[in-house]
């Protein structure tokens, strides 16, 4: 299990995949302890604040998830904080629907994420995180962030 959540490399992995790929395509992976930090000359230039309040959301709802918390938050509080109430309904009844966790959309905890900009569209901003798990299995979730309020509006399997 991991002391740290898997978004703490961030912004290291966001650095070579752009400075690599020139893509915007942000890399992930898992940190045993700490946070990396790296120039934010680059970072800013390669990444959106959209892709910004994901990256957020995801590193807290996993740091949440696994009971490491820096304020000790859970993932119920996490969700209440960076998702809108219609949003947290849904994405509650799914869950209860398919008895996967709602927002890895497993029910194992992903061992590494990349984050890609999908567009924009309507005000809003897609996000895709394609999660990898132990067992080698990848799995794309796509949110959407209202760009005028910066609230993660969205979630889903892209074939929903």
């Amino acid at each position: 299990m991991f002391h740290r959540p898997i978004l703490r490399s961030l912004v290291v992995g966001a650095c070579t995949a752009a400075l690599v790929a020139c893509s915007g395509l942000l890399t992930l992976s898992a940190q045993a302890e700490g946070r990396q930090t790296a120039s934010a000359g680059v970072t800013s230039a390669r990444t959106t604040s959209a892709e910004w309040k994901v990256i957020d959301f995801w590193e807290q709802y996993y740091d949440a998830a696994t009971g490491y918390h820096s304020e000790g938050k859970d993932t119920l509080a996490v969700r209440k904080e960076f998702l809108t109430t219609e949003l947290d309904a849904a994405i509650t009844a799914w869950s209860s629907e398919h008895r996967l966790e709602p927002v890895f959309r497993n029910k194992a905890l992903p061992t590494e994420a990349r984050i890609v900009t999908a567009g924009e569209h309507e005000g809003h901003e897609k996000i895709v995180v394609t999660q990898t798990f132990e067992d080698g299995t990848a799995q794309d979730v796509w949110y959407q962030v209202n760009l005028e309020t910066m609230v993660i509006d969205d979630l889903q399997d892209p074939t929903t």
